[in-house]
C-alpha cells in the first residue's frame, strides 16, 4: 500500500526531527595534514622590542605552534567526548549537535548550557559529573540537573549554516525547541560569552517552559550609555559613583580591546533589537 502525500510529509518530518546518536571519530588523515599545516606555517620575523607591545613574541608563537603540532592529544579529548552521550537533530535545516547527560536522580532540573566565541562544549565537559551527581560531590539530590549541552551553528559538529540569519536570536530560538524536542516541559539555561548573549535572547522570547536564564555576561547597560561609551564620550550626568565607574570600565574595555569594537557593541545591538521586536510584540 502506497503511503499517501500528507504520511510522506509525517514521516519526512519525523526523520528531520529524530535525534540520532553521534561518536566522535576523526581520521587520522585529517590530523597528520593538520599537523603538516601547523609545521609549514611561514612565521613573521622576530620583533624588535621586550614584551607583547608589537603584538604576540615570535618565541611565543613558535611555542603555541610546537604545542598542537607535537604535544596536544586529540584521541584524548576524542575519548573525553565519547565518554558522555552525543546527538544531533536538525532544528531549521541545520544538524544541531549537543550532548545530553540525564541525572539518576529523578527530580533533578534540566539546564541547557550555553558555550560562546571563541569556544567549544569542551570547556563545559567538567561541569557535567558535579551537576548531574551532586551527591557525590557533598551536594544533595535536590543540587541534581539534567545537562544539555549544544554546539553553536558553525561550530564543532553541528553543521555550517550556508546562508546568512543564524545570528543569536535563530540561536535562541533553536535552544528552545531543542529542550522541547528532548521532552523537557521546565528547565533553566546558562551562557558565557556569546552564549550569554543566546540565552539573554531566550529570556527575550520568553518560552513558558524556560524557568530562569543565567548569564556571565549580561546585557544591563542602557542602550544610550553603551553608545556613549562606544564613542568614547565623557561620563554622562547623573550616573552615581558606581555607575560612573563602570562607564569607564567598558569604555575603556572598547578603546583597548580592539575586537570588542566589534564583538560586545554587536552583541549589544543584537539585543537591543531583540528586546525591541519583543515589546512591540
Amino acid at each position: 500500500m502506497t503511503p499517501s502525500a500528507t504520511e510522506q510529509r509525517s514521516e519526512q518530518a519525523a526523520d528531520k526531527n529524530a535525534i540520532r546518536p553521534f561518536h566522535v571519530n576523526v581520521p587520522e588523515a585529517e590530523l597528520t595534514e593538520l599537523r603538516r599545516r601547523v609545521a609549514a606555517a611561514r612565521l613573521p620575523e622576530r620583533e624588535t622590542v621586550t614584551g607583547f607591545s608589537q603584538g604576540v613574541p615570535l618565541a611565543t608563537t613558535q611555542k603555541l605552534a610546537q604545542y598542537w603540532q607535537k604535544e596536544y592529544d586529540w584521541r584524548r579529548c576524542e575519548a573525553r567526548l565519547n565518554a558522555v552521550p552525543n546527538f544531533i537533530t536538525e532544528i531549521d535545516g541545520l544538524d544541531i549537535h549537543f550532548i545530553h547527560v540525564r541525572s539518576k536522580h529523578e527530580n533533578a532540573l534540566p539546564v541547557l548550557i550555553s558555550h560562546g566565541w571563541p569556544g567549544s562544549i569542551v570547556e563545559q565537559l567538567k561541569l557535567i559529573e558535579p551537576l548531574t551527581n551532586p551527591t557525590a560531590h557533598g551536594g544533595t539530590a535536590a543540587d541534581a540537573f539534567h545537562v544539555v549541552i549544544p554546539s553553536m551553528p558553525g561550530y564543532g559538529f553541528s553543521g555550517k549554516p550556508t546562508e546568512t540569519g543564524w545570528g543569536a536570536e535563530r540561536i535562541a530560538r533553536a535552544w528552545i525547541v531543542l529542550m522541547k524536542r528532548l521532552g523537557y516541559t521546565s528547565y533553566v539555561a546558562q551562557g558565557g560569552d556569546w552564549g550569554s548573549v543566546v540565552v539573554d535572547l531566550m529570556g527575550v522570547q520568553a518560552p513558558k517552559e524556560l524557568l530562569a536564564i543565567h548569564a556571565n555576561m549580561p546585557g544591563v547597560i542602557p542602550p544610550a550609555i553603551d553608545a556613549a561609551a562606544f564613542a568614547g564620550a565623557p561620563v554622562p550626568a547623573g550616573l552615581s559613583a558606581d555607575e560612573k565607574h563602570a562607564y569607564e570600565q567598558v569604555s575603556a574595555f572598547y578603546k583597548d580591546v580592539y575586537y570588542a569594537l566589534y564583538t560586545t557593541h554587536a552583541a549589544s545591538s543584537s539585543l537591543r533589537a531583540a528586546s525591541t521586536e519583543s515589546r512591540k510584540g
